[in-house]
């Protein structure tokens, strides 16, 4: 079966940024890349989500307050759609609710949560709500740096970074999916210089996991789905504690096994794994390892997602990494993507 990678970049001058738009490559049963399409002209088409039927295809414009939508063809290849605002500036997360009838956005910048409803033919329609995340005083906000659905698809969960003037914390919204309303149902704040930045979920839907960007950690939470809510239970460094140095945690994936949590780290460069104790969901560090290449903002599991993939978004490479199930430690492969500037890749 031939699968395609969607590869999501910076463009502009003041991200130093060497991208050139939407990367569409074509990935043979052997596992090899080949380049078969460049969609030029978008500025800074960071962040992709695919819809549920996977015909169609978004990006967001980071830094500006846009979101552009394309139909995916047999080919693999994108053909432009439309474009529409978020409302706000900075988007850097989207997601399509289970109904496929909206997409939400975090603007980070801006400290809210848009709601863009789509259409049957893939493309956008204005924006129908926007929710602002207020922060420590009138007129602030805590800046939410991502949108992620529960396993039911019936809770939305805003990692906010919060920054000098707002709340580092985790919202959860409950989804309306005949209106694509949001309502809140719960808020757990974070240490005082974390920053949530992204989450993940167990197949369960009860242990959950958020990266910490700025005091590089991460936090585990139970989460009641009956309830809406979460409870931090355990927090742990992401660098290794011989490490003395900075670090920015950035992406968290789980393992398609469900047993290992993998995070990566700008600034140390490396993607660091944590064991799941399979009686508890409290996890346990097993090993870091360098990713070749600077600052690594993004990870995921590839097509078959057997391996790890890390976007190095400073030199241009995108590095493969297999995860031992045994005990939880990496070794690189030698397959390496260059593609200029990459911060996101999805698979269809």
């Amino acid at each position: 079966m031939i699968h395609y990678a969607y590869v999501g970049c910076r463009t502009t001058k003041e991200r130093n940024a060497h991208g050139k738009g939407i990367k569409v490559f074509e990935i043979s049963p052997g596992g090899d890349w080949k380049l078969v399409q460049l969609v030029e002209g978008m500025v800074n088409p960071s962040y992709l989500c695919l819809d549920k039927s996977g015909k169609f295809l978004y990006t967001i414009h980071g830094d500006f307050s846009e979101i552009s939508a394309f139909s995916v063809e047999e080919t693999g290849k994108l053909t432009y759609l439309n474009t529409v605002s978020t409302g706000g500036t900075n988007p850097v997360h989207l997601t399509v609710d289970k109904t496929n009838c909206y997409v939400y956005v975090a603007n980070l910048q801006t400290g809210t949560v848009a709601v863009i409803p789509r259409r049957k033919d893939g493309a956008l329609e204005p924006l129908k709500e926007l929710y602002t995340i207020p922060g420590k005083e009138e007129g602030t906000v805590s800046h939410p740096h991502q949108v992620m659905q529960d396993k039911t698809g019936d809770y939305l969960i805003v990692s906010c970074q919060g920054r000098k003037q707002g709340f580092g914390q985790v919202d959860v919204f409950g989804m309306n999916h005949e209106t694509g309303l949001l309502h809140k149902t719960c808020t757990v704040r974070s240490r005082e210089i974390a920053e949530p930045r992204h989450f993940v979920f167990h197949s369960n839907n009860h242990w959950c996991y958020g990266v910490n960007e700025k005091d590089y950690s991460v936090t585990y939470y139970h989460f009641n789905k009956e309830e809406g809510t979460l409870e931090a239970k355990q927090i742990l460094p992401t660098l290794p504690d011989t490490y003395t140095g900075d670090g920015w945690a950035s992406g968290i994936i789980m393992s398609a096994s469900g047993k290992y949590v993998i995070i990566s780290n700008r600034k140390h460069d490396s993607i660091t794994s944590f064991e799941i104790q399979q009686d508890t969901g409290f996890l346990k560090f097993c090993d870091c390892i360098k990713t070749g290449g600077e600052q690594p903002r993004f990870i995921t599991l590839d097509e078959k997602g057997e391996k790890i993939l890390a976007a190095n978004e400073l030199t241009d490479t995108i590095t493969e990494f297999e995860l031992d199930e045994e005990n939880g430690k990496f070794k690189e492969t030698s397959r390496k993507i260059e593609t200029e500037s990459p911060v996101c890749v999805i698979f269809k």
